[in-house]
């Protein structure tokens, strides 16, 4: 097999490939056998009509495709890898010459990964910034854990509070109609946690049981359905009753209930090591990103179109699966929100853009500085899987595996995360 490669703009050539006579016609021969299957003809049992009386009937240009059909594959793979190319799209393939007798030649026409002009990434300055534990922090915890194990109850006499929980019904209306949302029964709301329109819970505050009010908002300009924005409505509510958190008290006995310790302060002290310990991460982070971002920056890369398209469909993809879980349809949502596709695809754009060009740059330098993955880190990486999900791991290998037989993605990742971990041993702070 010959291959030619011709770059024609930068990131897009023509691969002209020429697949040796030999090969033509042993894919003709595989085309004539699964055709003549579905071939009907006088004098002749089905599937059992000779080659000549075929070809003569039908043309030999009838086998064309199906030939084609098996020579393209694994022909324009073959002529990729020797060429060294790295494709980011489906190729525009040309047939310039298919007989018999004669080898195939065709032109593919192919986006290839953009060449990434890397500055010096080896002496990157970043701003550091302090990660303390502050007090704030670990009485904003233990606050949490406190409101995490409150026991809600039904507040005989006084009125509503902000934190209170009131269960309640309400219509809204909108130019005199009910809209579409806007009622419901029983409906448990916690004045404080602006869940709904802006104005509506502080118009709660001071409501007692058994009490009917009249709530008037208006819907913000960029309200997500469309319909709603900058329009006033008013609800009807009736309260039914009105819950209290009682929070308990932070002693030795809420520690021996909700933990493994024995005594408050015991407790206390395991809550500032973990922490402390997420701290740590954070501040890992922080590095990490101010340090890769550094790096991105100075990087100069023409990434095709193709790629931040790619990367806007895998995030559409996602997105559409978290509304799935909700029980939401993608056309449904659109509806509601009186977006289109190519607004929600928009949404999306500039952290594709940013997310493809740091793809780039970290794997340009993780080929230049040559960093690999061994067996051993892939082992580690499914063991920690296998831990965290309960599973044995020959059962996590077994699954990753159903979905991407070499285990690239996974590789990539480590790849990705040892290259980010050198960028940070050769960084400094500023």
């Amino acid at each position: 097999m010959a291959v030619k490669w011709e770059k024609t703009e930068a990131n897009v050539g023509v691969l002209e490939v020429e697949v040796g006579q030999d090969k033509v016609s042993s894919a003709l021969d595989k085309a004539f056998k699964k055709v003549v299957k579905r071939v009907n003809l006088p004098g002749f049992r089905k599937g059992k009509v000779p080659r000549k009386i075929f070809e003569t009937r039908f043309g030999v240009e009838s086998l064309y495709q199906d030939a084609l059909d098996e020579l393209l594959p694994e022909a324009y793979s073959s002529a990729v890898t020797e060429a060294q190319l790295d494709p980011v799209d489906r190729p525009q393939i040309d047939i310039v010459q298919m007989e018999v007798g004669k080898p195939l030649v065709f032109k593919a026409t192919v986006t290839v990964k953009p060449e990434v002009e890397l500055g010096d990434y080896k002496a990157v300055t970043y701003e550091d910034k302090d990660f303390v534990l502050s007090q704030e922090r670990i009485d904003e915890e233990l606050d949490k854990v406190r409101k995490g194990h409150a026991e809600l109850q039904v507040l005989e006499d006084g009125s509503a509070e902000s934190g209170d929980m009131i269960v309640m019904d309400f219509k809204g209306y909108v130019d005199g109609e009910v809209f579409e949302g806007g009622e419901a029964e029983n409906y448990q709301l916690e004045i404080g946690t602006n869940t709904f329109v802006p104005g509506f819970e502080d118009q709660l505050v001071g409501a007692k049981s058994g009490e009917e009010r009249t709530v008037t908002v208006t819907f913000p300009e960029d309200y997500h359905v469309k319909s709603l924005a900058n329009k006033e409505a008013r609800f009807d509510v009736v309260i039914h009753d009105i819950k209290r958190k009682v929070l308990p008290e932070l002693d030795d006995e809420f520690a021996k209930d909700i933990s493994e310790f024995e005594t408050f302060e015991e407790f206390k002290a395991d809550l500032v090591k973990k922490l402390e310990h997420d701290l740590e991460h954070e501040h890992e982070h922080y590095v990490q990103d101010a340090v890769v971002q550094a790096i991105v920056a100075q990087a100069s890369v023409d990434i095709p179109v193709v790629m931040f398209e790619q990367e806007i469909d895998s995030e559409m993809k996602e997105f559409e699966s978290r509304l799935s879980q909700q029980g939401i349809p993608l056309d449904a949502y659109q509806e509601f929100t009186g977006s289109t596709v190519e607004e929600l695809r928009g949404q999306f754009r500039e952290e594709a853009q940013s997310r493809v060009k740091t793809s780039l740059v970290l794997d340009a330098i993780a080929r230049f500085e040559d960093i690999q993955v061994t067996e051993e880190e892939v082992h580690e990486e499914l063991q920690k899987f296998a831990e965290s999900t309960g599973l044995e791991i020959s059962r996590v290998i077994q699954l990753l595996q159903s979905r991407d037989p070499g285990l690239s993605g996974l590789r990539s990742q480590i790849i990705s995360r040892k290259t980010v971990q050198f960028l940070v041993d050769h960084s400094a702070r500023a």
